[in-house]
């Protein structure tokens, strides 16, 4: 049971203070027992050193420990899922070194940090077991030595990290918290690692929630006490800018701190002209408390943010603004190392990739990344939406009474408390794509409560579904160009080419905002020159695959242009996907698989980034901003073909989510040529444009009459600083006589009058019958070759698959059918 302390007795003028952490790094070198049959617990490995040397922070993938890949480049389904380890090790490992904590440590009490650890540990001193364990896979483990250690004397410190799957929390192993897919099962420890020496009485943690309305945020500092005496505490908080070092405010207290642990509560004005955080201004404020019992000093800060998220109707707000979540996922994909950073360089890179190509958000695809994530996307002024590291589907469920239920909550509570202060931090799910009998009461149970307990964030049941009532906003996969199973009948498949559809209809039918699930997927050829990066621990087998495929069928020559080619393509069908967002009405954003690869779960060359966040070659960030950023404008036309006798009836909107209002009235527009020559041109005078979507610019009316061959046409629409442009195809009405049309024969079989035209030096048209070619040269294929040979069952996970059914992902071809 905690205690409440006395209330805070008054406010002071800001003064500065410093209280040196005081803790001992445990980085280095460690020796490591891999304990493969389970046998340490009953062999007491716990405080021996063992004959094989590691360094820590790192994995036994990285050390080149465990099982050697002996895989070989071939169409078998453990080459073609995802990236191949190096070396592989799933079971308990065995870690020790020899510690001596500082013999002035006498009168602190001493906490082993662990940053991050997958996913039981437990720990030794002397071989004497420390209370308790711990098994989040996602926020830091720790364990209090202080009844085992003697400081200033020597011991030795065991950790025993087991890899092995606690619960059943997604389908075959997939969500990215725990998975070969992405990041790997790796054994190790990453990030800070260290014993810190903390007071016997002291600040245990200080939660804050900001309200920017009011511009005051309230601290909730929770005391620890580990000493059986009740002991007498001044407790003084402070805020300040993170950057500027500008006061704030500064709370003074008078407390007593009895055993165990006790919380206070006090908010705290920050003046009228305390500035927000959001992307355009993310300015942070450092919140110091510290307490001050006899001789001892504690000192705890946390970076917050001054901001506030939430939803009217339909509509997500950030600070009384609508805002449109621009964002892509982020599925623990790291190849080097096949575990997520923990260093603050690695994410400002990533970050900077997904904003150069429009992006203000990501998702975490059932995980939670490390500490410094949360930092850069602070200081970035990034929109996460963070879940608790499960898909339950198929092969288990959420909600039905089992282990994994109890873990979600408990995973859910530690991400909150561990990283809940920070502003980026903006959504919360369970995980991705739930599936079970009591799901649905499971999950509004999980909204509802963290909508009373925390209002600092969103919170949603899941990604992808269900559309709860209790939803601050919905996670739907039906708004997209290409919905899963439609197949030939999707609007990009089975109408002509038009930019007027958007998903109003769809979205009417619910009160919520609406972010549309995992849109795009649209696959690309793999580019081989990227295979030289994988030089860490995982190695690019499938790569290796699809190169020698393509090699078999004669076509190695031809892999640049086929990148290029399906990259075009893939950037057009992306343009069509975000644009159609953007032109729905109070639309609350997309959500990409994605902006950079997804070489897991059948190597899914969805990005125009590759694995590492860098460019391909075929589009260029400024490009891909055109028609991805905060300001996009925006063509409504009910076709983009048509005959030179035809006249252009359209109309320019603007989809503009930028800090402010733009005062720019007007809007030039130009069709052009693919030489550059100029067809037409207008301004459309307009209002000042404000915040929102499908705001207009105006009419266009363009008459077509001065085109007068076949040509593709290139309208531009520029408002102020952005601009963006469209396709249009014209041709003449007049059916064009082909010169010499006698002379060409047209046939669907090369046969013997075909071959004696050939060689006469005619010209043949050849436009092969379905079925004239068979399977083996990438012809109508059977059942059976469907089954041994198409790469959707090859590469597609999932256990039901058959080619009759709908892949989630677009396959690779490389000279055979694909499915």
């Amino acid at each position: 049971m905690k205690n409440t302390l006395i209330a805070w007795l008054f406010c002071l003028p800001f003064a500065s203070c410093t209280s040196p952490v005081t803790q001992m790094d445990l980085s280095g070198q460690w020796t490591v027992c891999l304990d493969s049959t389970d046998v340490g617990m009953d062999a007491s490995f716990g405080g021996k050193l063992f004959d094989t040397s590691i360094t820590l922070p790192g994995t036994t993938d990285e050390a080149r420990l465990g099982t050697k890949c002996t895989l070989k480049p071939a169409l078998e389904k453990p080459q073609l899922l995802h990236l191949t380890r190096a070396y592989s090790y799933v079971g308990p490992a065995w870690y020790s070194r020899e510690i001596q904590v500082p013999s002035d440590w006498k009168e602190k009490d001493c906490i082993l940090h662990l940053e991050r650890v997958l996913w039981d540990t437990q720990v030794w001193i002397d071989g004497q077991k420390v209370e308790g364990h711990e098994e989040s896979l996602t926020t830091p483990h720790e364990y209090d030595l202080t009844p085992y250690i003697q400081p200033g004397k020597k011991h030795m410190l065991t950790v025993r990290v087991d890899n092995r799957k606690r619960y059943d929390m997604s389908v075959n192993d997939l969500a990215h918290a725990y998975t070969d897919a992405t990041q790997v099962k790796w054994n190790g420890i990453l990030g800070d690692m260290y014993i810190k020496a903390v007071e016997k009485t002291r600040v245990e943690s200080l939660l804050l929630y900001p309200d920017a309305a009011s511009r005051t945020v309230k601290a909730v500092v929770s005391v620890y006490n580990s000493s059986s005496q009740t002991a007498p505490v001044n407790l003084s908080l402070q805020v300040k800018g993170k950057d500027d070092s500008k006061s704030y405010a500064s709370v003074e207290a008078q407390a007593e701190a009895v055993k165990g642990y006790s919380t206070v509560e006090q908010t705290c004005q920050l003046g009228d002209n305390a500035p927000l955080w959001d992307e355009f201004n993310p300015y942070l404020y450092d919140a110091s408390v510290e307490l001050v019992s006899g001789k001892s000093t504690s000192l705890t800060t946390e970076t917050f943010g001054l901001r506030d998220i939430r939803h009217e109707g339909n509509k997500l707000v950030m600070n009384e603004k609508p805002i449109f979540l621009r964002g892509t996922l982020e599925c623990c994909i790291f190849p080097l190392t096949g575990t997520p950073p923990t260093d603050e360089a690695s994410w400002e890179k990533l970050y900077a990739s997904a904003r150069e190509y429009g992006m203000n958000h990501l998702r975490f695809h059932s995980w939670c990344p490390p500490e410094a994530a949360f930092n850069v996307a602070d200081e970035m002024g990034m929109y996460l939406e963070i879940e608790c590291s499960s898909w339950a589907n198929q092969s288990t469920t959420i909600g039905d009474g089992g282990d994994l239920d109890c873990f979600i909550w408990e995973e859910s509570e530690r991400i909150v408390r561990e990283f809940g202060n920070h502003p980026s931090f903006c959504m919360m799910m369970y995980g991705n794509e739930p599936a079970g009998k009591g799901s649905n009461a499971y999950l509004t149970n999980f909204v509802t409560t963290w909508k009373e307990r925390d209002a600092r964030r969103l919170y949603c049941s899941g990604a992808g579904w269900p559309n709860l009532p209790v939803n601050d906003f919905l996670s739907d996969s039906n708004p997209r160009i290409q919905a899963w199973g439609q197949g030939v009948k999707s609007i990009i498949n089975a109408q002509a080419p038009r930019t007027d559809y958007d998903w109003s209809e769809y979205i009417g039918r619910f009160q919520q905002p609406m972010v549309s699930h995992e849109i795009g997927q649209w696959c690309v050829y793999p580019n081989f020159k990227e295979m030289a990066k994988y030089d860490g621990v995982m190695r690019p087998r499938n790569f290796e695959i699809f190169q020698e495929t393509l090699a078999e069928n004669g076509m190695a020559h031809l892999a640049d242009s086929f990148l290029l080619a399906s990259g075009k393509l893939q950037a057009l069908c992306y343009k069509a996907d975000i644009e159609a967002a953007l032109r729905t009405k109070d639309f609350g954003g997309f959500q990409l698989l994605g902006l950079s690869d997804f070489p897991g779960q059948g190597t899914a060359l969805v990005g125009v980034l590759d694995a590492f966040w860098e460019e391909k070659g075929y589009i260029r960030p400024e490009e891909y901003r055109r028609f991805c950023n905060s300001t996009v404008p925006l063509l409504r036309l009910p076709k983009l073909i048509y005959t030179n006798q035809e006249t252009v009836k359209g109309s320019l909107e603007v989809a503009h989510f930028g800090a402010a209002p733009l005062e720019v009235t007007s809007t030039a527009w130009t069709l052009k040529t693919k030489e550059g020559k100029t067809i037409a041109s207008g301004t459309l005078a307009h209002q000042p444009v404000g915040i929102g979507n499908c705001i207009p610019l105006g009419q266009l009316e363009i008459p077509l009459d001065k085109v007068d061959v076949p040509s593709c046409l290139t309208l531009e629409a520029t408002l102020g600083d952005y601009a963006n442009s469209w396709h249009i195809w014209v041709y003449p009405a007049a059916v064009q006589k082909v010169a010499d049309e006698a002379q060409l024969l047209m046939t669907d079989r090369l046969d013997a009058k075909a071959l004696q035209r050939l060689q006469e030096g005619g010209n043949v048209l050849l436009s092969l019958r379905k079925g004239s070619l068979p399977a083996e040269v990438g012809g109508s294929y059977s059942r059976k070759y469907a089954q041994d040979q198409c790469y959707c069952l090859l590469l597609c996970p999932l256990p039901d698959r058959t080619p009759e059914s709908t892949c989630r992902h677009f396959s690779l071809c490389l000279g055979r059918y694909t499915g």
